[in-house]
Formats: C-alpha cells, structure tokens, sequence
C-alpha cells in the first residue's frame, strides 16, 4: 500500500512525535508498505511564537496538493494539525479521499499553558479539524476516553513502542555525581512542568537531558542541577542506563515515549498518577506513581532494574506500526471503490 503521512512535527525537533513517525515508517516500509512523508522540510517555514523550535510552513495549500497529486496514496495519515495538516485536509475533502489523523499531545492543554486560551476553544478547533477523519488514532485507551468524553466519535487506538535493541541495561558511567542519580529527558517547556522535579529535595543528583524554551530560566534558578543537551539515541540510552530514577513530572503528556526508553535500559520511573504514567506503569511493578513526586521518586529507588526492563519488552514498534496499518486498509478499500465507481 501507498501510504503518506503528513506532518508539521519533524526535524530539527526532538520530541516523542517525531519519533513516533520514525519508526513508524521504518516498521511500515519493513512490513511491504511504500511510504512518503511530507515534512515542513519541504517548505519555507518561520518560527512559532515562544517555541521557535517549531517551524510552521508558510502558504503550503498549493504545494501540499501537488505533492499528494504526484504520489496518489491509498491511504492519506494526517499527522499533526498544523498548516501541513490543514492544507493536507483540504485536499481530501475536496477530493472526496478517505484519510485518518492522530492525536499525539494534549493540544488544548498546551495552548492554554502556553498562551493562555480556554482549553474550550481548542477543542472547538480539534472538533472541525477531525471530524471528517475515518479514524482519529490516539496513543493509549485513556485518552481515547478523554476524546471521547469531549465529543469525538471517531477515535482509535494506536500504541506506541520502543527499540529495545538500542534502549537496552549496561553498564554505564556518563553521568558522574552523587548517587542516587534522579534524571528528566525531554522538551523544557512549561506544559511539561520539569520545574516540580527540580524543585523536590532529593538525595543525590539531578539531571535534564533535553532543550526548550524554558532551559535558560531552568538553569538560572537551579544552578545546581546537571544539564545536557539534545542527544543521538545511543547516547540518550547511556544516560538512562547510567540514572538511578527516571522522573516524569508531565502532567499532560498523551503517551510519553521516554518512559518506555528508560524502563527498556533498567531505570525505574517515578511519576503523577495521570494520563501517560498510568497507561504504561499500572498493573506492573517498573515505577512508582503517587500525587507526592518526591515519594514517587523515593519509591522508584526500591524496584528491581531486571523489572523496569521486563516491563518495557511487553512494548514493540513492530506492533505499533501494524496497528497503524490495519486502521488504514479499509481506507485504501474504499478509495479503490471510489475509482472505480468513476470510471
């Protein structure tokens, strides 16, 4: 099948979306799939407001058409809701093709931490936006709930997964302070809430591995705390493996791909009891979650590393990505129908 994503989210952005279409991709074209990914790569871009990071494709209408003309995909996976996803809409629905989205971050919850407008607006605009998908896919059974429970009727589960071959235990010695070693990877921005881990009184050290909008303010007032940049995979997986305690503070995150990578190297996790902790920590014994982080991370220090690493092999991309598949074959289905009806 001929599938093309489109989306907004992709390099030099480091961040559990572009990730996720990464390996997606991979897994898609190792399973017989033809795919093509539409990126703002592609286009002139300018920087988001406060997230300059993000680049958001300028007039892209025509050229996303034309680019989805020359391609003629079975299956039209429209990642993002950005200017490439709303270009990307457009043509679908002018073309009568059949096409899915996701919902990879809580987006309202974003919008609202970042420039304060009402979660109500935003979800006024995630209605319209995917209210023509054939399947919304969304990363875990609770926040296909909470979709739902705001109005959506199209929803659909898409797990994600992990490379246990590059996120694996050893034995490893990057990060050299005092022990124990309590560590945070990911964007630095204020929706994902570093600031309540790094204000805990813990014993040992603290590590922020990652760059954001907020990592200069972060290092201003916690000089204290160890800082890294954004890392290659294989050097992110010796900082996991050299952590004693992985900490995710995120109050908001959908999925939360670096928890599967920490587990998958040993780490156990200490986290909130909320949307993203609960779908991969509960019913299992490779984390601590409790509304009291520094109890959470205290607790984390307790659990076997052999469990945190057990846990994670129960996740796969390979499994992942034909879930994926199997949510778009009734699309191409019923857009060959469509052709041949014309003719």
């Amino acid at each position: 099948m001929k599938i093309m994503i489109v989306t907004d989210a992709w390099e030099p952005q480091v961040n559990g979306v572009v990730r996720t279409l990464k390996n997606t991709t991979r897994e898609l074209t190792a399973l017989g799939h033809r795919v093509e990914l539409m990126t703002p790569l592609e286009f002139r871009t300018i920087p988001c407001p406060t997230y300059p990071e993000i680049r958001l494709s300028l007039l892209p209408r025509r050229r996303v058409h034309a680019r989805i003309d020359e391609f003629a995909p079975d299956a039209l996976h429209i990642a993002t809701e950005g200017p490439l996803g709303i270009a990307a809409r457009a043509y679908a629905l002018r073309h009568g093709l059949p096409f899915t989205t996701a919902y990879h971050t809580r987006f309202p919850e974003y919008v609202q931490a970042r420039f304060g407008i009402p979660t109500s607006v935003t979800y006024r605009f995630l209605h319209w936006f995917h209210a023509p998908s054939r399947a919304v896919m969304a990363p875990t059974p609770v926040v296909k709930s909470d979709l739902e429970r705001h109005g959506f009727d199209n929803v659909v589960l898409w797990t994600r997964g992990v490379d246990l071959e590059i996120f694996h235990p050893m034995d490893s010695k990057v990060l050299n302070t005092a022990r124990p070693i309590f560590l945070y990877v990911g964007r630095v921005a204020i929706e994902k809430n570093v600031e309540a881990f790094l204000e805990l009184d813990l014993p040992g050290s603290k590590w922020v591995a990652g760059e954001g909008p907020a990592l200069a303010e972060l290092k201003s007032r916690y000089p204290q705390v160890n800082y890294l940049g954004v890392l290659t995979q294989a050097e992110l997986a010796k900082v996991y493996a050299a952590a004693d305690v992985f900490v995710f503070p995120s109050r908001t995150d959908t999925f939360g791909l670096v928890l599967l990578e920490a587990l998958a190297c040993g780490t156990p996790v200490a986290a909130y009891p909320v949307t993203g902790p609960i779908d991969v920590l509960a019913g299992g014994n490779a984390g601590a979650m409790n509304e009291d982080l520094r109890e959470a991370c205290l607790d984390a220090l307790k659990i076997d590393r052999a469990d945190a690493r057990a846990w994670a092999e129960r996740f796969s991309w390979q499994a992942a990505s034909a879930q994926f598949a199997a949510h778009l074959k009734p699309l191409a289905r019923d857009a060959e129908r469509e052709e041949s009806a014309a003719a």
